[in-house]
């Protein structure tokens, strides 16, 4: 069983919204309490509830406080956010709670190097590697989707190693292709859409990330693990476009 309301923090971030602190940094643990607490509010929504929007160590919750108010009238006076806090509140003191956890992998294939990924000559020079060595570092490693953000689709991962991580460029691209998949910091990421953007580029995947035609519109989720797998220029051009890929 697990105790989720252990560190819990309740806050107001607007007349609509509440921030759920569940834990501070970036790691698995957290992500899990995060994970499980989306899933109860998903299936246990209370009267007003819009959605709940995870992130590294927290979830926004928004709502309607118009709604809140109305259904609850018979419980006294309260403002919209103290009866969402309470609901909140309620459903995490269950005891019957187990963790919620996402096992799905996901493939990405990855053209490195070249017109796909400028950067991965740098990346391997400010780390003392070759691009060969990055390469195969950057696709051993299995990484953890945390949230979803930046543009529709865009994952933010962890679990990179550390020996190819590198800062981001002093002078963002204005516009960085769909599905090039860049290196910040000790991140790794994807872009589903073009836009400027400073990270790192070292590759390109023909897989796309933002499909406005299905519910829900993003080829990732938080939760999923990702393999990175290097693929031909030949395989790029075969398979672009492709939802997914084995």
């Amino acid at each position: 069983m697990l105790n989720l309301l252990e560190t819990i923090q309740i806050r107001p971030l607007s007349d609509s919204t509440v921030v759920i602190q569940v834990g501070e940094g970036i790691n698995e643990a957290t992500h899990t309490k995060v994970k499980t607490i989306l899933n109860l509010l998903e299936t246990n929504p209370f009267s007003g509830f819009i959605e709940a929007v995870p992130a590294y160590n927290s979830l926004t919750v928004y709502y309607s406080p118009i709604d809140v108010y109305f259904s609850n009238l018979d419980k006294g006076v309260q403002t919209p956010y103290e009866i969402v806090k309470a609901k909140i509140l309620a459903l995490m003191n269950q005891s019957n709670i187990t963790e919620t956890t996402n096992n799905r992998i996901v493939k990405i294939p990855v053209v490195y190097g070249g017109d796909m990924g400028p950067d991965l000559e740098f990346v391997a020079s400010y780390n003392g590697l070759t691009p060969s060595e990055v390469i195969k570092i950057h696709s051993s490693t299995e990484y953890l989707v945390y949230m979803l953000g930046f543009a529709p689709g865009f994952p933010f991962m962890g679990g990179m190693d550390a020996q190819i991580a590198t800062p981001r460029k002093e002078s963002p691209r204005l516009a960085i292709p769909p599905g090039s998949v860049g290196i910040a910091g000790s991140q790794t990421g994807i872009y589903p859409l073009e836009t400027p953007g400073g990270w790192q580029i070292i590759g390109r995947t023909p897989s796309r990330l933002f499909l406005p035609e299905q519910s829900p519109p993003t080829l990732l989720q938080p939760g999923d693990r990702i393999q990175f797998v290097p693929i031909s220029l030949d395989d790029y051009t075969k398979d672009f476009g492709v939802k997914t890929w084995e």
